[in-house]
């Protein structure tokens, strides 16, 4: 891992502050007997060193480099009370079966700034992941203690306040993705939005590439979204929405777009992952302050949260955007087209929605989790689900999510308007039948199939999607898998 040598036990051990090289584990970013404190932030990543490089060694390295290393020993480590701020790696397992390890590290709450995603995310990942010496490395779960928790806003409603603006509950809330996403006029895109929530929708979306381009700037594409949204709650009697996406290139552009979105009666706004971790806490702190719910797209978070070697687990993207304050993000289906190993999600879910998330291996959880009175963030799932999985999605994503189906809505053979009847039928049909005790995972298509039987619109979803599934091997999945017992 030095510059002198791959192994760390093959330099001759010398006195802490001898000039020159020591090995991290040497140096204290090893400590195979440290406790963590309550008050520790605590990281678990996956690592796969170079060959000949000691896992140990590996995992020192990273505290080191994590927290207060360099590649040699410095003397103003003596200005400092260097043990307490050196990040500790304290436990090295072998992941069987495997060239990798998951090394655990402490580190002490007074290295982070208070309500900083930037600052947090700069000191766990600004550096570790270009070392020379790991072929590849994965930060795969975080403990934050509820100490460094209660310095962040949270999410700027929640989930319970949502569905009280909303007047929603005791079901999933219904939503689509207006398609195609690129290249209808202002006009046109109004004129879907209408039709889907006139239809029995509770939401429709901007998906995250639609800002302001040529075909449609913003402006128009608010004042037409927002005619439709009206006319909608006209005709129904419902509280309606649809998100307006705000992402824009400077904050002074996102300020002026959800100003006017809020001006035009908007209860929801939506912004992108790749905005930013500062400007999503800055958002965020508009939509408290403003009444305005906030919806997050996780785009482009495939790019370092898919592999099982190598980025950043979306269980821990979760985690910090909980933090952040958003109200909303997606975080898979399990059935549709997207990446979403069933136990793997249903770890992401926990970690939004839950308030004590226990250790579960089986879950890809590897700490417990307080975020104490921090209300939760309503899951997504959006990506190629349609009304004949309704029984499979109340199964693995419980109540409280947002269901999106554009392609499942806007895609249905008679129309956008019966698309969404389909989905909200199924939905109430699949909702009755668990709130009489059926099992409606293992009943789920005759029930499906007795609901169409009234409902003409939700028998041609049945017929023109039955035979549609993306059943592909999950890339990112627990280590630990459920062993059934005997007779299960």
């Amino acid at each position: 891992m030095s510059p002198t040598s791959t192994k760390g036990t093959s330099l001759e051990k010398k006195d802490r502050w001898s000039a020159g090289v020591t090995p991290y584990a040497e140096m204290g970013y090893y400590d195979a007997d440290y406790q963590p404190k309550d008050t520790d932030i605590l990281a678990a990543f996956r690592i796969v060193p170079q060959p000949g490089v000691d896992s140990i060694e590996a995992a020192a390295a990273v505290a080191g480099e994590s927290s207060t290393a360099t590649w040699t020993v410095v003397w103003t480590d003596r200005l400092t009370d260097h043990r307490h701020y050196q990040a500790k790696a304290y436990r090295v397992d072998p992941v069987p079966g495997t060239d990798q390890f998951i090394a655990r590290i402490a580190y002490d709450i007074d290295l982070f700034e208070e309500g900083s995603i930037a600052n947090l995310t700069s000191s766990i990942i600004g550096n570790v992941f270009g070392f020379k010496a790991l072929r590849s490395l994965r930060l795969e779960d975080m403990r934050i203690p509820l100490h460094y928790v209660k310095t962040f806003q949270g999410p700027a409603h929640g989930i319970v306040m949502e569905r009280e603006y909303l007047d929603k509950f005791g079901r999933p809330i219904l939503g689509a993705t207006v398609k195609p996403k690129l290249g209808l006029s202002a006009k046109n895109y109004g004129r879907v939005v209408y039709e889907a929530l006139r239809g029995g929708l509770d939401f429709t979306k901007d998906d995250e590439n639609i800002n302001s381009q040529p075909f449609m700037r913003w402006r128009d594409r608010f004042g037409y979204v927002m005619e439709a949204v009206s006319k909608a709650e006209a005709a129904t009697g419902e509280v309606k929405g649809s998100y307006m996406n705000v992402t824009a290139a400077t904050m002074e552009d996102m300020y002026e777009r959800a100003e006017y979105a809020k001006e035009l009666g908007s209860i929801i706004i939506m912004i992108d992952l790749t905005v930013g971790y500062t400007a999503i806490q800055s958002m965020a702190k508009w939509a408290r302050a403003n009444g305005m719910i906030l919806h997050l797209h996780r785009a482009g978070h495939g790019t370092y949260t898919r592999q099982k070697t190598h980025g950043v687990s979306f269980r821990v993207i979760a985690k910090w955007m909980r933090l952040a304050g958003v109200d909303h993000i997606h975080a898979g289906t399990v059935v549709g087209k997207l990446e979403g190993d069933p136990s793997t999600t249903k770890g992401f879910y926990d970690v939004l929605r839950d308030s004590q998330i226990p250790e579960d291996p089986r879950y890809g959880i590897f700490f417990d989790q307080d975020f104490g009175s921090m209300p939760g963030v309503m899951p997504v799932a959006s990506g190629g689900i349609h009304a004949g999985q309704m029984h499979q999605l109340l199964h693995y994503l419980g109540e409280d999510v947002v269901l999106q189906f554009g392609g499942g809505t806007i895609g249905h053979p008679m129309g956008i308007a019966a698309g969404a009847t389909a989905n909200r039928v199924a939905v109430e049909a699949m909702i009755q039948a668990r709130n009489e005790g059926k099992d409606y995972f293992q009943e789920g298509p005759d029930i499906l199939e007795k609901a169409a039987k009234h409902c003409p619109e939700l028998n041609a979803a049945l017929q023109v999607w039955k035979d549609i599934t993306f059943d592909f091997e999950s890339t990112d999945t627990p280590d630990v898998l459920v062993t059934p017992s005997v007779g299960a």
